[in-house]
């Protein structure tokens, strides 16, 4: 059995793995990507309820994200909570839109992260 602490280094690999595919696949489809040495990603507070951040991911899967990957049996559904399919749902999102000013908010659930998730 795999104790806690290597399931957390799986999810955070599985989290980086899918945050760096996204930036991979947006800059793969031609979407102007600003500041590539200097990156931003857009990732749910973690102070936000999960209430709205369901609100505010079904918003995003459903105006530009690419959510395939976070559905069942996609690469990363896993790990399966509201604030990892945010995350990546935000980000995708926030990249597609060429990093354009607000569009990382998401009603206040989601912030920039200067640093790789």
């Amino acid at each position: 059995m795999a104790s806690h602490q290597n399931l957390t280094l799986l999810s955070f690999t599985i989290i980086f793995s899918c945050m760096n595919m996204i930036m991979l696949n947006v800059m793969a489809a031609n979407v102007p990507v600003e500041g590539t040495g200097n990156s931003t990603w857009c990732v749910a507070r973690s102070d936000a309820s999960n209430q709205a951040l369901q609100t505010a991911l079904d918003y995003a899967c459903g105006t530009g994200a690419d959510c395939t990957p976070i559905q069942p049996n996609g690469l990363c559904y896993l790990p399966n909570t509201i604030q990892a399919h945010a995350s990546y749902a935000f980000n995708s999102y926030f990249q597609r839109k060429g990093m354009a000013p607000g569009s990382c908010d998401f009603s206040g659930t989601a912030t920039i992260a200067k640093t790789d998730p």
